[in-house]
């Protein structure tokens, strides 16, 4: 009998309870080339995520619970999925449809990234010690995609007024969901907008966010399999990986309000952003529960240093 039937007969036979099926689940996973990238890090993460996941149980969930039985038909989910998370190397926040940020529960797909930002972070202490929150009235999240960062912004900070932008319509389909969840039709703009584009000419903001697409085109064809399954223009950065970076930096002044502030995630482009403006007092923000490549401008340190992103932009003219 072939080995993968066996396989199937002997989990459906002797799992039982939650717990057997993430213990199954992390052997299955060590034994399989995966990465672990998209909201988890390991084995054990994937495994937790995707069994509470596909089950409709919270990712804080009792210990109690974990002993529960599984009725069949949940035993027959559970290993389609984790053989569709080795066969195909999908990830689990795709499988499952639901990817956490901020600690809130949004819809995702593969319109969309999988929300793993460490600004998250930023945004639960209310921008501090950077901004004072009293004072923030409006944001701006370019790229939102999932709508994630918006979104978690205007339910974290109460009165404040988001503008979330994307190019991209079916990503601003999944963000548009995502907004409903929260019932924030009133606090949250959604806008086809490439970068500051689709603005009007005096909008300005308190804070601008954005994670744009930072990888180089090169490195695109070396990411790991998972990354293939995301929209690929929300991860290319163009032949350095700062194409999109270096536009919000020539636009962004005109963009904020006197003390506003600029946040962008540049991951692993940190140190070419660096060696391109060598000049630019980037503040590289450090994050308690890891993550790096996120930087912060105030809007006097973006006008003083406008010569030099501009210079940039005419060398390549």
């Amino acid at each position: 009998m072939d080995s993968a039937v066996l396989l199937r007969e002997d989990a459906l036979t002797h799992l039982h309870s939650v717990q057997d099926w993430i213990r199954f689940g992390i052997s299955l996973f060590n034994q399989s080339d995966l990465y672990y990238g998209h909201g988890t890090s390991s084995s054990l993460d994937d495994a937790v995520a995707l069994v509470l996941g596909a089950l409709s149980l919270p990712p804080d969930l009792d210990a109690l619970y974990f002993q529960s039985r599984l009725m069949p038909n949940e035993r027959e989910q559970l290993l389609n999925l984790m053989i569709e998370r080795i066969t195909t190397r999908r990830p689990v926040a795709y499988l499952i449809g639901t990817s956490y940020f901020c600690g809130f529960p949004f819809h995702v797909d593969e319109r969309v990234l999988i929300p793993r930002s460490p600004i998250a972070e930023l945004i639960e202490e209310s921008f501090s010690p950077w901004i004072d929150s009293e004072k923030i009235e409006r944001i701006l999240d370019i790229g939102t995609g999932s709508g994630c960062i918006g979104i978690a912004c205007a339910l974290l900070l109460p009165g404040v007024m988001v503008d979330a932008v994307d190019i991209d319509v079916k990503a601003l389909e999944v963000a548009s969901k995502n907004r409903a969840l929260y019932n924030l039709e009133d606090s949250v703009r959604l806008i086809q907008s490439s970068l500051f584009s689709g603005l009007d000419a005096d909008d300005q903001y308190d804070v601008i966010i954005s994670n744009p697409p930072y990888v180089p085109t090169s490195s695109m064809y070396t990411l790991p399999a998972e990354y293939k399954h995301e929209p690929r223009h929300a991860l290319d950065g163009g032949e350095d990986g700062l194409l999109f970076v270096d536009e919000i930096l020539r636009h962004a002044a005109h963009h904020l309000t006197e003390n506003g502030i600029l946040i962008v995630e540049v991951g692993e482009a940190q140190e070419h952003l660096e060696e391109k403006y060598p000049e630019v007092p980037f503040t590289w923000l450090q994050f308690a529960r890891g993550g790096d490549g996120v930087f912060l401008l105030t809007k006097q340190e973006l006008i003083d240093y406008h010569q030099f992103f501009q210079s940039n932009r005419q060398s390549k003219e």
